[in-house]
């Protein structure tokens, strides 16, 4: 990289970058302002205005280490330390999934389908909700925050991972139950939940040839992974856990790899769970699973 007594511009920066986003000059540039304006406070008046010129020797030391990161193939958000996900902020380190836009679907889908009117006479019982394989807690802290009355307990098998969850749920005070468990694993519980939702693994090994750098090299492949003979695996496990935790009328909400949605279909309907709907997600992809199961 260009040492830092050297004169920087928003133009060199953004166009040094462009090999490493495919040559597209759109998102170079977005990235180099989110750098500048999370990590320097730049607005694109102040980079207009010349601050990059008037930079400081530690700041420039400072853009020149990160630009390096970037040329590396390393995400801008695990950089900044953060990621935007439904409107907040979350923390994000290289041990836990950059959340992605999909997953906010995910979110909307499951308060949307328990948005329930406040009755003075007669309040609810709490909503009682588990997210397998919380991650950076975006799926459980969004659902904390925006259902009425709910009980979230949050599943990871990375204690790693947790603490970067519990960071996130402190930093909007979000009051959740996390848990070292691994979903593989899950102890017998006889309906206890209303909402099992869950964004497991899906990623088959042969699909990597045509994944991004970004990702490959550098998000936890624990996270992204399935074996190619059984990439249901996480959800056969997680299915079979709710059929008995999930309560009379209670839904099981999956995110899933568009490629195996039939066959999730089929694996959810032989396992006794009715109602199972494939869902598209807003770029036409077969994303989303709801099922119930049928108790008697």
């Amino acid at each position: 990289m260009t040492p830092p007594n050297i004169h920087f511009s928003f133009q060199s920066l953004w166009r040094s970058l462009m090999p490493v986003y495919g040559n597209s000059e759109g998102e170079a540039k977005a990235v180099t302002r989110l750098l500048l304006e999370d990590m320097f406070g730049m607005t694109m008046a102040d980079i207009c205005g010349g601050a990059l010129e008037q930079m400081n020797i530690n700041d420039k030391r400072r853009l020149d280490a990160m630009m390096t990161r970037l040329l590396q193939g390393e995400p801008v958000q695990y950089i900044i330390g953060e990621s935007v996900f439904c409107g907040r902020r979350f923390i994000v380190e290289p041990c836990v999934l950059i959340p992605r836009p999909e997953t906010a679907q995910l979110c909307r889908m499951v308060v949307t389908d328990h948005d329930r009117p406040v009755c003075a006479l007669q309040p609810p019982l709490p909503l009682r909700v588990l997210d397998i394989g919380t991650g950076s807690g975006c799926i459980a802290v969004t659902l904390a925050m925006s259902l009425f009355r709910p009980e979230v307990t949050a599943w990871d098998i990375s204690a790693e991972a947790l603490l970067v969850a519990r960071a996130n749920a402190k930093r909007y005070g979000a009051h959740i139950d996390f848990q070292l468990q691994d979903a593989l694993c899950a102890p017998h519980d006889e309906e206890k939940w209303d909402v099992i939702v869950s964004n497991p693994p899906y990623i088959s090994n042969s699909e990597r040839k045509d994944m991004s750098p970004h990702v490959l090299d550098h998000e936890p492949h624990t996270a992204l992974f399935v074996p190619d003979d059984d990439p249901l695996r996480f959800y056969r496990a997680i299915a079979t856990y709710a059929a008995s935790a999930l309560k009379k009328d209670g839904t099981l909400y999956f995110e899933i790899n568009p490629r195996f949605a039939e066959q999730m279909r089929e694996m959810l309907q032989y396992m006794g769970f009715v109602y199972v709907e494939i869902v598209n997600d807003e770029y036409g992809k077969r994303r989303f699973c709801k099922s119930q199961f049928a108790k008697a």
